[in-house]
């Protein structure tokens, strides 16, 4: 389980702004924030075991994240990584939509992709609808399609909304916004292959588990004159903190 919500266009000054928890097994290899050394032109955390990542930028001002979709059977693992689609845009020249529009999803396990090659910013899948460019406003997905009111997602879009009302937000109230443990009633929580229990424990914006839990925050600012910045800040077992980067650049 993930979470990812941003604003787009929020004011003069930014195209994106966007907060995300990654959630995965806290025992997935996974390299922090940074440039990477065999592809120097990507900015991202990565994951260690199959080569892509779930969000990351360009030194273009080019910018990725992804999300799992939650289906009912396991991936088939012949299938591409998703957290290729990322560095598949970085690399691309495509426009957002043209991008989106090119995927084969049948390749992928089920996604959510949002984009933006520092002009506009696009949203896309291989579940429900087909893509579309977003209008300036406030969204939120999780690993069902953009806007599925789920609890998280719920809380997260009011709240981006009470802070956008205030102003900008800062990195710290962003990471305020990501850092929330509550969860959705117990009664809320549908029967299904998970333990209840954990079950319960996924429907909170951040997940503290001794085996799965939130690994990392990220806070992203896109700005319209192609300034760039990206703070990320990591987790292990239980919520413990492990880190923090941040890396600030101006696209070329």
């Amino acid at each position: 389980m993930c979470l990812i919500v941003f604003a787009v266009r929020p004011d003069d000054e930014h195209v994106l702004v966007l907060a995300g928890n990654r959630d995965e097994f806290h025992e997935r290899p996974t390299e922090p924030l940074g440039w990477w050394r065999d592809r120097p032109d990507i900015v991202g955390g990565r994951d260690a075991q199959a080569g892509g990542t779930w969000l990351a930028a360009s030194r273009r001002g080019r910018f990725a994240t992804v999300t799992n979709s939650r289906d009912a059977e396991p991936p088939d693992p012949g299938l591409r990584s998703r957290g290729l689609l990322v560095t598949d845009f970085l690399d691309s020249k495509l426009s957002p939509m043209a991008f989106l529009e090119g995927i084969e999803g049948s390749q992928y396990a089920g996604f959510n992709l949002v984009i933006s090659d520092g002009q506009s910013v696009a949203y896309g899948g291989n579940r429900g609808a087909g893509p579309r460019e977003l209008n300036p406003g406030v969204y939120a997905v999780s690993n069902a399609v953009l806007d599925t009111p789920w609890h998280k997602v719920e809380y997260a879009k009011s709240a981006f909304n009470v802070l956008i009302g205030q102003g900008l937000p800062s990195d710290q109230s962003l990471m305020q916004l990501l850092a929330n443990e509550e969860r959705a009633p117990i009664e809320s929580v549908q029967p299904g292959k998970l333990p209840t229990e954990l079950a319960h424990a996924i429907t909170a914006p951040f997940i503290v588990g001794s085996a799965y839990g939130t690994r990392s925050m990220s806070v992203v600012r896109l700005a319209s004159g192609g300034d760039i910045s990206i703070l990320e800040r990591r987790f292990g077992a239980d919520g413990h903190p492990t880190g923090e980067d941040r890396v600030s650049y101006s696209a070329l």
